[in-house]
């Protein structure tokens, strides 16, 4: 079972940019599909971006071009740098991993296995 903690999050005006980070208990050079959801209070949890053992990065229409998935190696940790942040991206968001079993990896929440507790973002106008 992976271990999922992440960090970074906060307050930030309309505009402006936050990075999360999600530390890894296990090594997530390769083997495993990880991926970005949010939430909010009373809303379904939505995908954000996830990133396949190989790379090749996937991100949901409304956050295409505005936010970066990545991965640092040698600190086992999950990146998802946030610019042109709009109140529309207030929410809590989680990382979340799997086995990478082939295939591609999805923003399909139900597929995921381990997940972390999140981290708020609030964007104001």
């Amino acid at each position: 079972q992976m271990h999922l903690e992440e960090s970074g999050g906060g307050s930030v005006q309309a505009g402006g940019s936050l990075t999360l980070s999600c530390a890894a208990s296990k090594n997530i050079g390769s083997g495993y599909c990880l991926a970005w959801f949010r939430q909010v209070p009373g809303e379904e949890r939505e995908g954000v971006a996830t990133l396949e053992s190989v790379g090749n990065p996937r991100y949901a229409v409304s956050v295409k071009d505005r936010f970066t998935i990545s991965r640092d190696f040698t600190r086992n940790t999950l990146i998802l740098q946030m610019n042109s942040l709009q109140p529309g991206d207030s929410a809590r968001y989680t990382c979340a991993s799997r086995i990478d079993r082939g295939g591609g990896c999805w923003l399909i929440d139900h597929q995921y296995t381990d997940w972390g507790q999140g981290t708020q973002v609030t964007v104001s106008s």
